[in-house]
């Protein structure tokens, strides 16, 4: 099994991000992002072994947090650059709460030999991959710098990753 913890996002601004996508797609051969598929991970596990699934679900039920968090999405931009452009992505800001959120995520799987991760956490949604190179012009200048708004995130999930589609598999409340 093939999972991941992540926050989802708020009816409305799936619809947002739904528009601005259906907007773009057709300016770039990219390989976009199912809508249905958008979050924004707090950390990816990898492969666990199934028969291990209820040790995750309580290593992962004991991420406490007094509130829910409050998160805005905004801006878009590519990693690792525009030179280099790998990931097309929406900008996620929220702040300091949800770094500690995807810290405590860390330092709960940890306890059952998930490795930690060295790279500094990056939160954002992934639009689209670019799968070779091709003219981002149009994209670039279609895009600009759109805002989809903020919401507050109560709960956490565990997501299940199967031949590209996303499944949750439990929730866990922020305050609880």
């Amino acid at each position: 099994m093939r999972l991941f913890t992540a926050v989802d996002l708020p009816v409305q601004m799936v619809e947002k991000l739904s528009a601005f996508l259906a907007r773009l797609r057709p300016l770039a051969k990219l390989r976009w992002t199912e809508v249905e598929n958008l979050h924004i991970t707090t950390k990816f596990i990898g492969e666990w072994p199934e028969g291990r699934l209820d040790d995750m679900k309580n290593a992962l039920r004991s991420v406490k947090y007094s509130e829910p968090i409050r998160i805005s999405v905004r801006g878009v931009g590519w990693f690792p650059d525009l030179t280099r452009p790998h990931v097309f992505w929406a900008g996620v800001d929220g702040r300091e709460p949800l770094s500690n959120l995807a810290k405590r995520t860390e330092e709960a799987v940890t306890t059952l030999g998930i490795p930690i991760e060295t790279r500094v956490y990056s939160p954002h949604l992934t639009l689209a991959r670019v799968r070779y190179a091709v003219p981002l012009e149009a994209l670039l200048t279609s895009a600009g710098d759109p805002d989809f708004g903020a919401f507050e995130a109560g709960s956490f999930f565990l997501y299940l990753s199967a031949n590209g589609k996303y499944s949750k598999l439990a929730e866990f409340p922020l305050n609880p």
